[in-house]
């Protein structure tokens, strides 16, 4: 009798041991799965008031951004010294295109290589209306599809013009900010110079968010150059014209 108690209390502690082992090693897995300081998406105006030279234009000031010393020591000075990037497409309520897929930038070729997938990418949408709730709404579903964690995630919205298709852009922003997504401006003042305030009122929204507008699409790439330093190293900028909550 003894002998079948002392099997069963051997038995009983083997099977807590293998639970707490196994706990541990879940919550190891966990924390280590965070593998990125940030995810973000950049969502990139594609609406009909963007011709050709416009869109070349943002996409060659992102590429350039990535391809800066300042933007890799930003993405080096976290504690994971990396984070994950995507890009989209955007234009009206239904019209969204993720165009590069999630990507882990770490050091200079995967920088290089991510630069390089923003020329290479197509343009696919053409017009449609200028609907930020929607690509707000759509950036949303990409968390699902991401390979990485993060503890900060973040949309990166630019664009030429006000919201004037599908629900109200504050709307959309408030649903995102409550589930801890932060999301910042970089508002292209060419055709109207008052849509940095659009921006501040409704389109950021989260801790810390801030607008950084760009004049006109030929003073894109530094604008966007300086709001990725300030975003991805969550350093208070020295310029006017930033909106913070």
């Amino acid at each position: 009798m003894d002998g079948c108690r002392g099997a069963l209390l051997r038995a009983l502690f083997c099977c807590l041991t293998l639970l707490l082992v196994t706990t541990n090693w879940s919550r190891a897995q966990t924390v280590a799965s965070r593998d990125v300081d940030l995810q973000l998406v950049l969502a990139v105006d594609a609406s009909g008031s963007v011709d050709e030279t416009r869109f070349d234009l943002q996409k060659e000031g992102y590429a350039a951004a990535f391809r800066s010393r300042q933007v890799l020591n930003a993405i080096r000075s976290g504690p994971n010294q990396a984070i994950a990037v995507t890009m989209v497409q955007w234009t009206g309520p239904a019209l969204q295109i993720q165009v590069v897929p999630w990507t882990r930038i770490g050091d200079e070729p995967s920088a290089a290589a991510f630069a390089a997938a923003i020329i290479a990418a197509p343009r696919q949408l053409f017009g449609g209306g200028t609907s930020i709730s929607g690509v707000i709404d759509y950036a949303m579903t990409l968390w699902r599809v991401s390979p990485h964690q993060s503890t900060r995630r973040t949309i990166d919205i630019s664009g030429d013009g006000a919201n004037n298709r599908g629900r109200p852009a504050s709307l959309a922003r408030d649903e995102a900010v409550r589930k801890g997504v932060g999301i910042n401006g970089l508002p292209i003042l060419e055709l109207d110079p008052e849509l940095d305030l659009f921006y501040k009122s409704n389109v950021i929204g989260g801790p810390g968010a801030f607008v950084i507008a760009a004049q006109n699409y030929d003073t894109f790439a530094v604008a966007i150059r300086r709001k990725l330093i300030t975003e991805i190293s969550m350093r208070a900028p020295a310029a006017t014209g930033l909106h913070w909550d």
